[in-house]
């Protein structure tokens, strides 16, 4: 258990909380959302004590220990990756190098063998003797394979060593857990067997992530950062996003009767109650959710872009047929073999173990990149648009985004454009910002509009969720599964591939995988998974 008492923080002018008062308890997971800026990451350092807030306490119970998801990837690189994770337990790391260091004196005294005895009983006690098991067995989990459980922590790339240190966080069965964007790097296997993890851990967790998914599968609490307070709410992510929206709608019908609202809230929570049954303590949730009423739900003080994608003409039957495609990177294989055609209303979502190979196929498409083998033709009737990962050589100019907007729209007009700008939360002084000075969130934005203005009938969209606040996720994922045109993407965002792709395509270095399925199917198949293995193994 961990708990806050009357906690602020202020930099400024700027309040980021105001009286804070609120109890994590045992048994539960939580997650903690809110707007981009609003403070959520800052609010996990001062339960950590890593930030002292201006007034308040965090009481963390004597004995308790506390864990949190490290972010400085080059901190452990002296390190042995096993070492890395089992020093995530200060406590038993430091019984274990204290023991070590006696053992290794050369004129051991009876003091020192006093001092062994009482450190090899504490060794004991925090089941030292299993350390290196369960180390071993949260890396394997996490997909770091057991020959590099011994490299040094420097050798390894950086979506491994983000892997290293989320196993270090886990390790040793923590009272209180901290985890910050935990399902960053990885892929959708090892995010299945994060969220099963924690679906078992007894003890507090508290989250923050972009991964709605996630939200919904590990947490079955809602502590909502908002007005500088925050709020706590029985459910999931899509529960508390779904109320809100709700309760937002009745108060803006002003003229709608008070019974009429508290019936059509009461039944939309006894609907998503009975859909409860897959989550973590279900039963108890159901009857939380039960007694909510009207009064417990509030509006969110947060914005939501406005993201509509709309074809400017039909596409005909001939879309992009792709035929044997194939790259290598410093003479490894991405990919090969890759053969398939674009039909009308596709929503492809390309994956893979490789993180490179979704972007490396886009380049491709778009000219950017040369394959080592294979072709591609796209339709004559055909206006694609392309949405790349990185985006940065389009942010180098100092125009204002009114102006770098413009470059892009068929219609000069300012006020035309000033308005366009508003819809996606560029306001006021916000649409002069220069390009050069942009956020990773706000420049996700600026390119999302500059696809809309484009109106093309394909679109091909690398990872378009990445530095985008849920708000805008859901937003964009919401446009997506609309948009009428043809789809390919990538994403790390697993509801957002289950919401919108109808195919999935997997690159490996030894072909392709491609269904007619939604996301979730593919994951469970078991021919696919045999499959899979397979051609990872030809190629290992």
């Amino acid at each position: 258990m961990i708990s806050t008492s009357n906690v602020s923080l202020r930099y400024g002018k700027r309040i980021l909380f105001e009286d804070v008062t609120i109890k994590f308890l045992p048994g539960n997971c939580y997650g903690l959302i809110g707007a981009n800026g609003a403070g959520k990451s800052t609010f996990l350092k001062i339960l950590s004590g890593e930030i002292e807030p201006n007034t308040g306490t965090v009481d963390l119970p004597a004995g308790q220990r506390l864990a949190v998801l490290k972010q400085n990837q080059f901190a452990y690189d002296e390190f042995p990756v096993l070492q890395t994770v089992i020093m995530g337990h200060q406590r038993l790391w430091g019984v274990m190098e204290e023991k070590d260091a006696l053992y290794a004196k050369p004129d051991f005294s009876d003091a020192d063998g006093e001092r062994a005895a009482v450190l090899e009983g504490e060794f004991a006690d925090l089941e030292g003797w299993n350390a290196e098991y369960e180390a071993a067995e949260l890396l394997s989990g996490l997909g770091i394979t057991e020959d590099k459980h011994y490299t040094l922590m420097s050798d390894l790339g950086g979506s491994e060593k983000v892997r290293v240190l989320l196993a270090q966080a886990l390790f040793g069965n923590p009272d209180v857990l901290l985890l910050d964007e935990p399902t960053n790097n990885l892929d959708a296997e090892s995010v299945l067997w994060l969220e099963n993890f924690l679906d078992n851990f007894q003890n507090t967790v508290i989250v923050v992530s972009h991964d709605r998914h996630f939200l919904d599968a590990v947490c079955n609490y809602m502590a909502d950062l908002d007005f500088s307070k925050i709020t706590m709410y029985p459910g999931n992510y899509s529960f508390w996003y779904e109320s809100s929206q709700l309760v937002l709608k009745q108060r803006q019908e002003a003229n709608k009767k008070t019974e009429d609202k508290r019936k059509e809230l009461e039944e939309f929570v006894r609907r998503f109650s009975a859909n409860a049954s897959k989550s973590k303590q279900a039963t108890s949730r159901q009857k939380l959710l039960q007694k909510l009423t009207l009064e417990d739900i509030k509006p969110s003080s947060r914005k939501y872009p406005y993201i509509a994608f709309k074809p400017e003409r039909e596409a005909g039957n001939q879309l992009l047929t792709v035929e044997n495609l194939s790259k290598s990177v410093d003479g490894q294989t991405v990919f090969r073999n890759v053969s398939f055609s674009l039909d009308k209303k596709d929503k492809i979502a390309i994956v893979g173990r490789d993180d490179r190979a979704a972007s490396l196929l886009f380049d491709i498409l778009f000219e950017q990149a040369k394959p080592d083998t294979g072709e591609f033709k796209w339709g004559t009737t055909i206006t694609p648009s392309y949405f790349p990962r990185e985006n940065s050589e389009f942010f180098e100019s100092d125009l204002n985004l009114v102006d770098w907007l413009r470059q892009y729209s068929a219609e000069k007009d300012e006020s035309f454009i000033r308005g366009f700008l508003g819809r996606m939360l560029f306001s006021g002084e916000e649409s002069l910002k220069k390009a050069n000075v942009l956020s990773g969130g706000e420049k996700v934005r600026c390119m999302l509009s500059k696809i809309m203005m484009e109106s093309g009938n394909v679109l091909v969209l690398d990872d378009p969720t990445n530095h985008l606040d849920l708000e805008s996720i859901q937003a964009l994922n919401n446009s997506l599964r609309d948009y009428t045109g043809t789809l390919i993407f990538s994403s790390h965002d697993l509801q957002f591939i289950e919401t919108v792709a109808n195919r999935i395509i997997e690159l490996t270095p030894d072909g392709i995988i491609d269904r007619r399925m939604n996301y979730e199917e593919y994951l469970a198949d078991d021919q696919i998974k045999t499959q899979r293995k397979r051609m990872y193994q030809l190629v290992s």
